[in-house]
């Protein structure tokens, strides 16, 4: 290798060269003498013998995965890391505990479940968990999602006492009785969602989260964030509507706020636009000065004790009706047994839930696993949050997922393991147990703030219209699917809309791939575009027909379509012409006029392919005076067959199978089909650039038995080149020698 490197000279100084002669190389060739498979001694048994034994190793490795505590517990650093934990849980707390409460009326029940499932949920996380930097707790996201079944659940109207007999009074709401039913219901929902996570998690199929792409998430997420806000709107303004559910109900939200604007309450709004105002300040500053600030300025508690101070000393509930939060009640209630007989209509809802609340925190833990070099498991964290939501829907919370704010403020104070959520939900326990009854007074306009300002993040998602439309039209139409469907529809069908849109596109692309005919680079092993590239040169009776998909039912059709046209090759088009060709020479026999013939000569400059046929006109009306039948088909003879022109000047298609990845029986069969087609009318076909995996699944599938065999398939185009030109040596450029592939 030395020594031809330093003969390439002053030339090869700065370039790394390469050089390799060997023989054309089939797979016949390479089976027989190359590659040899590993021969697998044991036996069915044995194997599961092996995959179930559980030595000492194995169960100790088993324990470490299922609680990752033990991996980093035992050795933690307490100088180094304690002090930045302790700082970070704090801070994460402050702003877990106005979440809790401001998330809860997302979720549709009393705001102290709020509170209930920032404690639980987030003590679990640190035993499970994987990532050390996320924070678990409530999500406007997921508790959108909880709400909208709650509410269509347990509605209003069912909650109504009718009016007294001969009295005018209108129906009473009963909201003791509302608020009791919908906790049952998102207490039930929990469960459920709990089990699905944990039994995905332990069937390993933390891979689902990848059919959630970034498009779809983010589209999924803007739409969220405009239910969101809608839903916060009568909070905000102070006015009396119905909250709604399932498809239209943002529209009906919006409809049914302004036809009672009339009826806002000012101080209400003057409050909330206050809170809203800033909030925004404060997140300005914080971003402004995110590198100069030991910790961010903690907007949201301000909020909410300025808020409530100023709404106990001005007893803005009684003097100018502004509502708050109301009662809450003083330590943790008590387990109890969720009610099962609401389990049938909530198996739907639970799976979307689910899905998108897993898919929010893995993708996130990923985030924060490559920027501090550790990893996370996706089926551990399936678990986590499975067993997260299960143990703790017994102690009345509604399902979670993990905080981008939150999270973000964990990581950037300093957090260095899960100690700093520890941390953070014993803030939220000591506001449960002691002093819950301060927050009464709050109002629901600032909580209602809190919700809105925190979802900025979210509509600044609406850039990536711009930025997808110069990059990718599909992923852009996910996006604008997943935004439109979720915002009219809500957000379970939405999410099952954008789903099922994103796998259509999977779909599409595979089943429209882009074709092209290759040629060779001169002094290079590279094999281009012949259209989008002018270095690019075609061998001589020779198309090489490229495709960027596998082959299945879905495009197998297409794929034989696209060959025809790309090559300028039809075998059904030829075999047409060669039979008008054979009535012809009869018809001159008859009338021993043996010395004229009708004939076209057609060139196709761009391919390089010349057909010297009948004219197509003269062809189709024989074929549609059914002249041309079956019983032409006979073979020739070689005073005919001398007489008949030759119809094309390509005797090899080479496909180039590079990218394909899998094969199946329909596409197989499609293959064979043309194989056989083209071999009718003397083309040969042969293949190139197949992976191994695509070739047990050709094995599999018997391809290689009648028309094909291994010694047609080639493991580089370039081999099945040479190949092809020398089985047809008329075409090749030289003669001298055996082809040898000669790459520099």
């Amino acid at each position: 290798m030395e020594e031809e490197e330093a003969a390439a000279g002053g030339e090869a100084e700065s370039t790394l060269m390469y050089r390799i002669e060997r023989p054309v190389y089939d797979e016949a060739f390479i089976r027989s003498t190359v590659l040899k498979r590993r021969e697998n001694s044991t036996t069915l048994r044995e194997r599961l013998a092996k995959h179930f034994r559980c030595s000492s190793k194995r169960a100790k490795a088993a324990v470490f995965s299922f609680l990752p505590i033990l991996t980093w517990l035992p050795s933690y650093p307490v100088k180094e890391f304690l002090f930045s934990d302790v700082v970070s849980g704090l801070s994460t707390g402050v702003v877990q505990l106005p979440q809790g409460l401001a998330y809860a009326m997302l979720a549709a029940v009393p705001p102290v479940y709020g509170l209930y499932s920032s404690f639980y949920p987030v003590l679990l996380y640190t035993f499970f968990g994987t990532s050390r930097h996320i924070s678990v707790g409530t999500f406007a996201v997921i508790s959108l999602m909880i709400g909208g079944v709650v509410v269509r659940e347990a509605p209003d109207s069912m909650f109504f006492f009718p009016p007294v007999n001969g009295s005018n009074m209108s129906a009473v709401l009963d909201v003791e009785a509302r608020d009791a039913r919908r906790v049952q219901v998102a207490v039930v929902l929990t469960t459920l969602v709990g089990i699905i996570q944990f039994v995905f998690g332990l069937l390993r199929f933390g891979f689902v989260a990848i059919y959630l792409t970034e498009p779809l998430v983010r589209g999924f997420t803007t739409a969220a964030a405009v239910h969101v806000v809608v839903s916060q709107l009568k909070y905000l303004l102070g006015v009396k509507t119905p909250r709604f559910s399932g498809p239209f109900s943002a529209l009906f939200s919006i409809q049914a706020v302004f036809s009672d604007i009339t009826s806002t309450n000012v101080s209400t709004l003057i409050l909330g636009l206050v809170c809203i105002v800033f909030l925004y300040v404060v997140k300005d500053l914080n971003e402004r000065f995110k590198k100069k600030l030991p910790i961010p300025i903690p907007g949201e508690i301000i909020v909410v004790i300025v808020s409530t101070g100023v709404s106990y000393g001005m007893s803005l509930s009684d003097d100018y009706s502004v509502d708050v939060v109301g009662k809450i009640p003083s330590g943790l209630l008590a387990p109890a047994a969720p009610d099962f007989s609401l389990l049938p209509n909530l198996v739907t809802d639970s799976f979307a839930v689910a899905i998108v609340g897993f898919s929010m925190g893995i993708s996130l833990a990923k985030i924060f696993a490559l920027k501090h070099g550790y990893k996370v498991d996706g089926n551990q964290e399936l678990i986590a949050l499975g067993l997260c939501n299960f143990i703790s829907s017994f102690f009345q919370t509604f399902a979670i997922t993990c905080s981008m704010s939150r999270s973000l403020v964990q990581e950037s104070t300093g957090g260095k393991t899960q100690i700093a959520g520890l941390l953070s939900s014993l803030m939220v326990l000591l506001v449960v147990v002691a002093i819950g009854f301060v927050f009464q007074p709050l109002p629901q306009t600032a909580l209602a703030a809190i919700i809105m300002v925190n979802l900025l993040g979210m509509f600044k998602q609406i850039r990536d219209i711009p930025a997808l439309w110069r990059t990718s039209r599909i992923e852009l139409a996910i996006w604008l699917v997943a935004f439109v469907a979720s915002v009219l529809l809500g957000l379970d069908y939405g999410l099952l809309v954008a789903l099922t849109f994103a796998i259509l596109t999977v779909i599409y692309r595979t089943q429209s791939p882009k074709s092209a005919v290759l040629g060779h680079v001169p002094g290079t092993g590279l094999y281009c575009d012949v259209e989008e590239y002018e270095e690019a040169a075609e061998y001589e009776g020779i198309k090489i027909f490229h495709s960027n998909s596998s082959i299945y039912f879905a495009n197998s059709d297409l794929y034989v379509n696209a060959l025809k046209e790309k090559t300028g090759v039809d075998p059904e088009a030829l075999q047409a012409a060669r039979k008008a060709q054979r009535k012809q020479k009869q018809k001159e026999k008859e009338n021993g006029n043996h010395n004229s013939s009708l004939k076209t000569s057609c060139t196709d400059k761009e391919r390089g392919v010349t057909h010297e046929v009948l004219s197509y006109n003269h062809v189709s009306e024989e074929q549609s005076n059914g002249q041309l039948g079956d019983g032409d088909s006979e073979t020739l003879s070689e005073e005919e067959a001398v007489f008949l022109h030759p119809l094309s000047d390509v005797h090899s298609i080479i496909l180039d199978w590079t990218p394909g990845s899998f094969i199946d029986s329909v596409g197989a069969k499609a293959i064979k089909q043309v194989i056989l087609e083209y071999a009718a009318v003397d083309v040969q076909v042969v293949i190139a650039g197949c992976s191994r995996n695509l070739l047990s699944d050709l094995d599999s599938l018997q391809f290689f038995s009648g028309v094909m065999t291994p010694e047609m398939v080639f493991p580089t185009v370039h081999d099945a080149a040479l190949s092809c030109q020398r089985s047809h040596p008329a075409f090749a450029p030289t003669k001298a020698k055996t082809p040898q592939i000669h790459v520099e």
